[in-house]
């Protein structure tokens, strides 16, 4: 789990980043465990004002929430520009920080089983 990314001015983004399917189930259970709601905000990054709307949307009905940032490269065709996709991910967390988002899920390319992409 990543947490600390200096943003351009220098401000710290202290939210919990989990990479793997596995940590983020686990961080959710938890939360569930001690009796908490818990939402998911999946977006594919490069964040505006709409997703954190659906973040703060999110907040009024759960106690925790997780938004995902992961650029699905199965929702790009093979004439399209999966590579130059727009990416911002440190200033994604920090918007998702201050939104009130209690985690980040970014995953590190395992979510889908060996053979779906190839």
């Amino acid at each position: 789990m990543a947490s600390i990314s200096p943003t351009a001015d220098g401000a710290e983004v202290t939210i919990p980043v989990f990479t793997t399917k596995a940590d983020v189930r686990a961080f959710s259970r938890k939360q569930k465990m001690a009796g908490k709601t818990v939402a998911f905000v999946p977006t594919m990054g490069y964040l505006h004002r709409g997703h954190i709307s659906l973040v703060e949307a999110a907040r009024q009905h759960a106690d925790v929430v997780i938004a995902s940032i992961y650029v699905n490269p199965t929702q790009f065709s093979a004439n399209e520009d999966f590579d130059v996709y727009p990416r911002d991910p440190v200033n994604d967390r920090r918007q998702l920080q201050e939104a009130g988002c209690s985690a980040v899920f970014e995953p590190d390319g395992s979510l889908y089983h060996q053979g779906v992409l190839d």
